[in-house]
């Protein structure tokens, strides 16, 4: 049992609504509700083989966030020198599947 290609893009819809909704929403509480949905959505196609719907909803994650994290108003988020967007978004507590 794999998800559907249908749940995998609602997923991205919703993550792009969260991530379009308000831009100056702080770092911290925008991972927090990407955590929270992300953890719905492992819990419930944890069944089965989701590798590969799991890595294409963490590609998809770290490239968005990271897109819109360095797009932000006047001032954008940028990762301290020698640090990956991954690993600062890591540090920051995002948990991927």
């Amino acid at each position: 049992m794999f998800p559907a290609k249908q749940s995998v893009a609602r997923l991205r819809a919703k993550l792009r609504l969260l991530l379009a909704a308000n831009p100056v929403t702080p770092v911290p509480t925008l991972i927090r509700r990407v955590n929270w949905l992300l953890e719905g959505w492992k819990q419930y196609f944890s069944w089965g083989y989701p590798r590969m719907a799991f890595r294409a909803v963490n590609r998809y994650t770290v490239f968005t966030l990271t897109r819109h994290l360095q797009r932000r108003s006047q001032r954008p988020f940028r990762p301290p020198e020698g640090v990956s967007y991954y690993a600062q978004l890591q540090r920051l507590g995002l948990r991927l599947l």
